[in-house]
């Protein structure tokens, strides 16, 4: 009878033993790249506003613990390597915010990028673990730092050697030091992402080698520096002005997959919404400059080949209106100041009867006539970098963080 038992007992444990085995999944691994917005210049500080805004106050939940201090991840370990020619590092651990833009890139700061939230909503969308691999470098374009090796050399225009020439420059010279940028950060990104996989239990101690991984996808965030480009786009905000930054991410996608051997791997492309939605413009000056440019950036995830498995998301939508209102607002007391100094016909000051004394108090009064003591406490709270940052606001950051994790999970449910 004993013996019965044991044999019982024993087939028992390898059934859960096997049980466990064929349950296992591999790791899921995401790779998030790009430039300044990817980095993420959003400081913990601006987490308060989005208690303000019925949209994020249910994100902010997320992101914060029961002391209102930011969470820490269960189940989300982050790899983060950035840094300039000189400080080049990493920072690693279970994720938390803090994996923003860093001064020094292995010293916590206390900024966040779209990495904090992704993470959160990835975590609760596979109740499993998740590893972050992050790259991101502050201005940095595909056209040439990220330009992938497939784009070929970089292709000066006649109007770019032009402009060289009459600078004085030595076209030589200057061809050579394009080609050593060229394409540098795109092999950096690679080549960390490949030391990182190398050698999981470094990052995440709890991994299993014998579950493997799974690079499950991708995001990218960047755009800044092709956008404002005249000598690369020199037809920018023109019909096909950006053809080249779509072929030129075409094939980073292609050779991402290629170089890191995951061929399904999904997708996402964050495209640029600096400036809010294209409606709400109060100057028309850049609508068609950014315009195509978002256009531009978009057009992979409309591509045959790449049905079903790469995405474009629209970060404008995610763009705080109301800091956009005071940012226009602040403008015009800007452009008050000037005309008062100026004597600008139409004025106050058109016959230049008011001293400095006289513009200051006419300028204070004019601002708070303009800006009330509701939205200077609104942008004091939700504010904490330029508007080419996403005015640094945590509320922005969180929401696109979360719409690229979500964008990947569709996709991987379809």
């Amino acid at each position: 009878m004993s013996n019965l038992r044991n044999l019982v007992a024993l087939f028992s444990l390898l059934g859960i033993s096997f049980m466990a085995a064929t349950n296992a999944k591999p790791l899921k691994v995401y790779v998030l790249c790009g430039q300044s917005n990817m980095e993420g210049h959003a400081r913990i500080s601006t987490f308060e506003a989005m208690k303000m805004d019925p949209l994020t106050r249910p994100i902010l939940k997320e992101m914060i613990d029961g002391k209102g201090k930011p969470v820490i991840c269960d189940q989300v370990w982050i790899s983060y390597y950035t840094g300039g020619r000189d400080n080049m590092g990493e920072g690693f651990g279970k994720l938390t915010a803090g994996y923003g833009s860093r001064k020094i890139p292995a010293e916590p700061g206390d900024k966040i990028g779209p990495e904090f939230t992704f993470g959160i909503f990835m975590q609760n969308a596979l109740a499993e673990p998740v590893l972050i691999i992050k790259t991101a470098w502050g201005g940095k374009s595909i056209h040439t730092d990220f330009r992938p090796p497939s784009a070929g050399p970089y292709p000066f225009s006649e109007q770019e050697l032009e402009n060289l020439k009459k600078r004085g420059k030595n076209l030589k010279e200057a061809k050579a030091e394009r080609t050593e940028q060229t394409g540098r950060f795109y092999r950096l990104m690679i080549d960390h992402v490949h030391r990182v996989l190398k050698d999981i239990k470094r990052v995440y101690p709890g991994y299993n080698p014998t579950d493997g991984y799974d690079l499950a996808g991708f995001a990218w965030f960047q755009g800044w520096n092709d956008m404002v480009s005249g000598g690369t786009y020199p037809n920018r905000g023109k019909s096909g002005g950006y053809d080249a930054y779509s072929e030129c991410l075409t094939h980073f996608i292609r050779d991402v997959r290629k170089d890191l051997k995951a061929p399904n791997m999904k997708f996402v492309i964050g495209v640029m919404g600096v400036g809010g939605p294209l409606d709400k413009y109060v100057s028309q000056r850049y609508v068609p400059i950014h315009g195509s440019f978002r256009e531009a950036m978009a057009v992979p995830a409309s591509m045959p080949e790449f049905n079903g498995n790469v995405a474009a998301v629209r970060t404008a939508q995610y763009w705080d209106m109301r800091l956009q209102e005071i940012e226009d607002k602040q403008g015009k007391v800007k452009q008050m100041a000037g005309f008062l100094k100026s004597k600008h016909k139409g004025h106050p000051n058109k016959d230049g009867s008011m001293n400095a004394q006289a513009q200051k108090a006419f300028l204070e009064k004019y601002r708070r006539e303009l800006i009330s003591e509701e939205d200077e406490s609104y942008a004091q709270i939700a504010r904490s970098n330029a508007a080419y940052h996403y005015f640094g606001s945590a509320r922005t950051m969180a929401l696109i963080g979360k719409a690229f994790a979500e964008a990947i999970v569709e996709m991987g449910k379809k």
